[in-house]
């Protein structure tokens, strides 16, 4: 290892490399790196696991490092990177996801050994397919790392992996050292109580101090003109405002990223194809070489690895409008500059994507490009206060001070505890109800927070629907509907994966779309950053084959609302209340700003949190999506109709005094009862097994999940003036 350290040519070790030699070494702790994107994690976790797999004796077959990501595509960047790193200690280095042919697999059974790279779906698959394996799979497995460790934070996919960790070590009866790699994380806490469920305390932490590079930034505000409802039809018009903004921004991307290799993050795969397809068309029309590509999901391996070698490249400048998936670690290099297309999703996604700018010693470059409704007499009150531009400079405040979300620790995870009971009955062919509760929501499992009764009452209810049977002596069977689901492709994921159709051109893929995207023969659609037609539609096959065209727009993918936290939302108000202009907006920004803060000053909504609308009412907790949630469920359980925008609540029909009357009775009445109140929403299923559970289990999963009423009850005190 000191031989390769000298042939990277390195003067030296980085800090958290310093720190994390030690105690990854003595391979008897669990531990967290926390350092920025590309300050040399994986180093700092492989350097001394590579070091003592050479000194360490192997004793029989058996995987000796499990290394877990979320991406395929970081998992093949990361087996070219660790084959480099052991290749002179002759350790075998395995990947193990969907793409992986067939003969790799069955060679690792046959052989196990060295470090195998997994994704949390293939290593369900393991244990759904070769349970009987999983012992000597892993009899000699030292050590478990965890790479972007934050993205498993507080969710389903994330409870799936603990609990596959935890049935790892069930089925090596003996603990693992586990090691999670992360550049954000709001609360080490937390999060290393997700790593190690139960054992937080005793988590290492390791924090790099380096990264503080300089941030450049510019936030640039658009205006689009209200639409002429007299003159044309409300989509018409909307579609003709939003086309004007879209060309200003395209116009403003183009001059400052070409020439370059940038990042441009959008927050949905529409508006990646919209803004990729329009930056194409302008590099046509001034006749010069393209170098802007789309990166979402949806497009085929091929294209994504197609722009991620153009930007490791080089050779010439490339330009990704991506979604999520150029966030994490895929080494694609240092770019100049990150562009953020709409406010940002989180703080926590924000440090993330800026961890790509600014490598090379230089400051990192952020541009954010935020639009606002051109203000008329129906322009809603979040939309004058300008609440996507304040929830921007919001949140570049947290980042620079150093905050980012910490993950949610509340969920009971049941839909993944459905999946995870299915899983532990085929990997043993049967399991007695007292042990499944033992290994599935014992010491150490995420499901601790699920009590035996809950735990039967789930049993009960997927036997009610042939999920499971019970044997004779109790042993629990897959039933006909479980066999089925157990032996269907989609089980693996512990998340939704909606049927899709291929996309194809001349026989080559191009990608996929939902199949509740409605596809026929003539249809013009944009796609991977390009205009097509459809020339073909095999609805057995669930395949499309396109043509190009000179027209299209891109598909309407599905994506869920972005949950915003309390501290984000106070923080607005703080920007709201006072009278500087952060250096970095542009004029027409600098504009909306002091026209969200001329709304604040004159509706007095510093003191004022509801107000009269008309025949409306509309209140302003001033609060995170869980508590104005659950205050907007809270009104509506009362009989009043209330809906939720995200920073305000309306109030509709309902006068300012009756919504008064209505709060002080919630605030005399104390906080809600979170079961009781989730019974009263109709939609609580969300998850992909949330359909098995019954009335009571789901509203008991959705009120963790979802609602908070402790922090309405506070909220709710404040909106009544008490």
């Amino acid at each position: 290892m000191r031989r390769w350290v000298y042939d990277q040519q390195w003067t030296g070790l980085r800090d958290a490399q310093e720190m994390a030699i030690p105690l990854v070494l003595a391979g008897d702790v669990d531990l967290i790196i926390a350092a920025a994107t590309a300050a040399g994690k994986t180093e700092a976790a492989f350097l001394p696991i590579c070091s003592r797999l050479a000194t360490e004796p192997v004793t029989g077959p058996g995987i000796r490092v499990l290394y877990v990501a979320p991406l395929k595509a970081l998992i093949n960047d990361q087996h070219q990177r660790l084959t480099d790193l052991c290749d002179r200690l002759g350790t075998p280095v395995h990947s193990w996801h969907g793409d992986v042919p067939g003969s790799r697999k069955s060679a690792v059974l046959n052989r196990p050994d060295g470090i195998l790279l997994i994704t949390p779906e293939s290593l369900e698959a393991i244990f759904v397919l070769r349970g009987t394996s999983v012992p000597l799979l892993f009899a000699n497995l030292r050590y478990v790392v965890v790479d972007e460790l934050h993205s498993f934070l507080g969710t389903e996919r994330g409870a799936q992996l603990r609990s596959l960790l935890h049935r790892v070590e069930l089925a090596t009866r003996r603990r693992i050292p586990r090691v999670g790699l992360s550049a954000t994380l709001g609360d080490m806490a937390l999060a290393a109580d997700a790593l190690r469920p139960g054992g937080a305390s005793a988590v290492r932490t390791v924090v790099s101090a380096e990264g503080g590079q300089e941030l450049a930034v510019q936030v640039r505000g658009y205006v689009q003109a209200a639409p002429d409802h007299a003159a044309v039809g409300n989509d018409e018009a909307d579609e003709n405002g939003e086309a004007t903004v879209r060309g200003q921004i395209t116009a403003d991307l183009y001059r400052v990223l070409r020439g370059h290799d940038n990042l441009v993050f959008a927050n949905a795969r529409t508006a990646v194809e919209t803004y990729a397809a329009a930056l194409r068309e302008r590099s046509e029309q001034e006749r010069v070489p393209n170098e802007f590509f789309p990166h979402h999901g949806s497009l085929s391996k091929e294209l994504r690895e197609d722009v991620e070698a153009a930007l490791k490249s080089q050779t010439q400048p490339a330009t990704a409008v991506a979604t999520t998936t150029l966030e994490m670690g895929i080494d694609i290099g240092s770019v100049h500059s990150i562009a953020q297309i709409d406010a940002p999703p989180s703080v926590a996604s924000l440090r993330q994507r800026l961890g790509r700018s600014g490598r090379r010693g230089e400051a990192a470059v952020l541009r954010v490009y935020i639009t606002e409704d051109e203000l008329d007499p129906r322009t809603a009150l979040a939309d004058q206060l300008r609440a996507e531009l304040v929830q921007t400079i919001a949140m570049l405040q947290l980042l620079l001070g150093g905050w980012c979300e910490p993950p949610e620790a509340h969920a009971l995870h049941l839909s993944t505890l459905c999946q995870q009971v299915l899983s532990l009955v085929a990997q043993h062919g049967g399991v007695s109800p007292a042990d499944a509760y033992r290994g599935l929501c014992g010491p150490g499992s995420p499901f601790t927070a699920v009590p035996a009764p809950m735990f039967a009452a789930l049993l009960r209810s997927l036997g009610s629907l042939d999920v499971l049977t019970q044997a004779g002596d109790g042993t629990l069977l897959l039933g006909p509907v479980g066999d089925r689901t157990v032996n269907h492709y989609s089980f693996y994921t512990a998340f939704i994966t909606p049927e899709e159709y291929r996309l194809f051109v001349d026989g080559r893929p191009l990608g996929a779309l939902p199949v509740d995207f409605p596809l026929y023969d003539g249809l013009l659609l944009t796609f991977a950053g390009r205009r097509w037609k459809v020339v073909g539609v095999d609805d057995r096959r669930k395949t499309v084959d396109l043509a190009p065209a000179a027209g299209g727009r891109p598909p309407r993918f599905a994506g869920g609302a972005v949950s915003v936290h309390n501290h984000v939302v106070e923080t607005m108000r703080g920007v709201l209340a006072v009278r500087e202009h952060p250096p970095y907006l542009s004029e027409p920004a600098r504009e909306l700003l002091s026209e969200g803060r001329d709304t604040y000053r004159r509706y007095k909504l510093d003191r004022n949190q509801v107000l009269a609308s008309g025949p409306n009412t509309v209140l302003l907790p001033w609060a995170g999506s869980r508590v104005t949630a659950t205050i907007a469920a809270q009104l509506n359980a009362a009989g009043l109709q209330a809906g939720n925008d995200g920073l305000t609540i309306i109030v509709a029909k309902t006068g300012i005094d009756d919504t008064f009357s209505v709060l002080a009775e919630l605030v005399a009445d104390g906080p809600a009862g979170p079961v009781t109140l989730a019974k009263t929403i109709a939609n609580k299923a969300s998850q992909k097994y949330d359909h098995w559970l019954s009335e009571e289990l789901l509203a008991e999963d959705y009120a963790r999940r979802a609602l908070d009423t402790t922090g309405a009850y506070r909220t709710l005190r404040g909106l009544a003036g008490l």
